[in-house]
């Protein structure tokens, strides 16, 4: 994340920047607590998108990359009764975590997780002629794959849906042209083609550790 949990800034936010949902909240601290911590979003982020999803009248979201289901929780909370979440992933080592918070806040009717690579898993609902059928989708997985994911959540998504990206600031990494690992470089390539992708409106903003917007056009 830009702002550090130890920062009076962050600890505002935090404080006065949104509700809490109790379960989501307990999640949350779990998935602090857990050693590979890195890999979850803030509560600031998920409450973001907790506030645009009925904006857009969502019903049908894409989570690519699930860690503990703390973002899932949230958007499915977000959702109306028919809403529906499919959550993708390659192991349920760390879902399993997130699933008794999601029958505890009753929504786990709304999550649907599919376990395998999540490309495969994007290939066969385009198989599926689940093409411009999804509202929102949350990029949050493997950034080798990222360009990747971006390209076929285009084309699952609907007209004037919404992408949200995940970390497309990096921790400042992507400013840093000396810093050419795989991860940095790709997040800095997909950072140059949304800004120049003409089937898209877009913003990048400072939250957590950088999310950028992207609306279908």
């Amino acid at each position: 994340m830009l702002l550090p949990p130890e920062s009076p800034i962050y600890k505002y936010v935090m404080k006065y920047g949104f509700r809490k949902h109790p379960v989501l909240q307990r999640l949350g601290d779990k998935s602090v607590d857990h050693p590979m911590a890195i890999m979850a979003a803030t509560p600031d982020e998920v409450s973001m998108i907790q506030f645009l999803l009925p904006l857009i009248h969502a019903k049908k979201v894409l989570e690519i990359g699930v860690f503990t289901g703390f973002t899932t929780l949230g958007m499915a909370l977000a959702l109306p009764s028919d809403g529906k979440v499919i959550g993708l992933d390659i192991s349920n080592e760390f879902v399993d975590i997130g699933r008794p918070f999601w029958k505890e806040a009753g929504v786990d009717h709304k999550i649907d997780i599919r376990i395998r690579p999540a490309l495969e898993s994007m290939d066969q609902m385009l198989g599926n002629n689940e093409s411009g059928t999804f509202d929102f989708i949350f990029i949050d997985a493997d950034k080798p794959n990222y360009i990747n994911y971006y390209e076929k959540s285009l084309q699952l998504l609907r007209k004037d849906g919404i992408i949200a990206v995940d970390n497309t600031i990096w921790g400042g990494r992507v400013t840093d042209e000396s810093i050419n690992d795989v991860k940095t470089t790709t997040i800095r390539k997909l950072n140059s083609i949304i800004k120049d992708d003409e089937r898209v409106e877009f913003v990048m903003l400072t939250v957590s550790d950088g999310v950028s917007l992207v609306r279908k056009k």
